[in-house]
């Protein structure tokens, strides 16, 4: 299977251009938020929001997202369980829960 061309997204601890070129010697494109922490100019920012694929992240924070959902039920996070089937069903379970708080939160 080739992943050429391919969004790889990251922290902005990979944000170096050391990782952008071991990124983009394999043929992936670096999705990477741009650490504002060193760059103070709004020009500096503007120049590494450029390439930024606003788009992509967003569908990382959802997958983060849902991780942090994930490790709020301690039965998904710890799992001791030999049966592939409990596992499977204690996933759903939870985020059945999670959807159902989500749908019907009145705040």
């Amino acid at each position: 299977m080739k992943l050429n061309a391919s969004a790889l997204t990251l922290d902005s601890g990979f944000g170096s251009k050391a990782h952008h070129n071991i990124i983009k010697e394999q043929g992936l494109v670096p999705v990477i938020y741009p650490n504002r922490r060193n760059a103070k100019a709004p020009i500096v920012i503007a120049r590494r929001l450029r390439w930024f694929r606003k788009d992509i992240y967003k569908d990382r924070y959802k997958v983060e997202r849902t991780f942090g959902w994930q490790d709020t039920y301690r039965k998904l996070t710890l799992s001791y369980d030999k049966l592939k089937e409990t596992r499977l069903g204690f996933g759903n379970l939870a985020y059945s829960m999670i959807n159902f708080r989500v749908t019907f939160n009145d705040a």
